[in-house]
């Protein structure tokens, strides 16, 4: 079924508002306002809105130590997401979380995880509890190409295999694991070949490309919940900025940086929208324009938010 205009446009601003958070994030770690690790998700949004295009409400999904654009696109509200970066009590996680460790339980998020691939073993125990109570509920989970090697990966594929658990484990490949190709990394050069071991169903797709997303995860969505078992989704992408602020991106030309900004998500489908007259130039700009002011009130309702009491220390904190 083709996708209604306001879907379209709601993709876009879906993309928008994970650039422009990134955006804003970066100056206020510039700052020093924003302290610690944050790893930013520019480039990459068309994976995290094509995937959680494709899913209900209800359904869930766990994320990354990159996972800002995840939480966005599963319907997440930006002062909460803006006042956890920063620290504060109004944050999803009361200021305890930061940047790494976001989650909207309500909203289906069960949460970004700091430690590589450390949400995959999250996400299958989500699965088989939908399976044992017949919910009819499916996971995504996120991750990236170097989470690929971990134990926990190969563990909770062959469990999701073996049950056959609603499980879309999508593998965000942006080419690089911290500063290592995938190159060097794999013995492979199809990603999705790991799945075959484990009996599951392994799609690619263009990760820069929304509505290839949104198809491709769509139709492994709907295979899972009839009772067919999980898949892996390769989404081949590219993050935009370091692997965190402190990477100078020594290990990759500017020459294949400026390539890839070509096929930048949002350059992309704003051209496509704007040649199939679903907008024009005036609403692109409306667009643009309201995406940023919603940032802007979102960074001032976490910079006036308080700071945790620090007689809180350790509520709410489990480990």
């Amino acid at each position: 079924m083709a996708e209604t205009r306001e879907e379209l446009i709601g993709y876009l601003r879906k993309m928008m508002e994970i650039r422009f958070f990134e955006e804003k994030l970066s100056e206020l770690l510039d700052k020093g306002i924003v302290e610690g690790a944050s790893h930013l998700y520019s480039g990459e949004e068309a994976v995290a809105v094509g995937a959680c295009a494709a899913i209900r409400h209800d359904d869930c999904i766990t994320s990354t130590h990159r996972g800002h654009g995840h939480c966005i696109a599963k319907g997440g509200d930006l002062k909460k997401m803006m006042a956890e970066v920063c620290g504060k009590a109004t944050g999803y996680c009361k200021g305890k979380g930061g940047s790494m460790h976001i989650a909207d339980i309500e909203g289906g998020n069960l949460g970004a995880t700091g430690i590589v691939g450390g949400n995959i073993p999250v996400a299958t125990g989500a699965g088989l509890s939908f399976k044992m109570r017949n919910t009819k509920q499916v996971v995504l989970c996120f991750f990236g190409d170097g989470a690929v090697n971990t134990g926990g990966f190969h563990e909770s594929l062959n469990m999701a295999g073996t049950w056959r658990l609603p499980v879309i484990y999508i593998c965000e490949n942006n080419l690089y694991g911290m500063s290592v190709s995938v190159d060097r990394a794999f013995p492979i050069k199809d990603i999705t070949i790991r799945a075959k071991g484990y009996n599951i169903k392994g799609v690619s797709t263009d990760g820069m490309d929304v509505l290839a997303v949104k198809k491709t995860v769509q139709d492994v969505v709907e295979r899972a919940r009839s009772g067919e078992g999980p898949a892996m989704v390769e989404c081949k992408t590219y993050r935009f900025s370091g692997h965190s602020k402190s990477d100078a991106r020594a290990y990759r030309t500017r020459e294949e940086e400026a390539l890839w900004k070509e096929r930048c998500p949002i350059k992309q489908f704003s051209e496509k929208l704007l040649k199939e007259k679903i907008l024009n130039n005036e609403d692109l700009a409306k667009l643009e324009m309201d995406v940023k002011r919603r940032i802007e009130e979102a960074e001032k309702f976490a910079i006036e938010s308080p700071f945790p009491d620090p007689k809180e220390l350790v509520e709410d904190v489990y480990a």
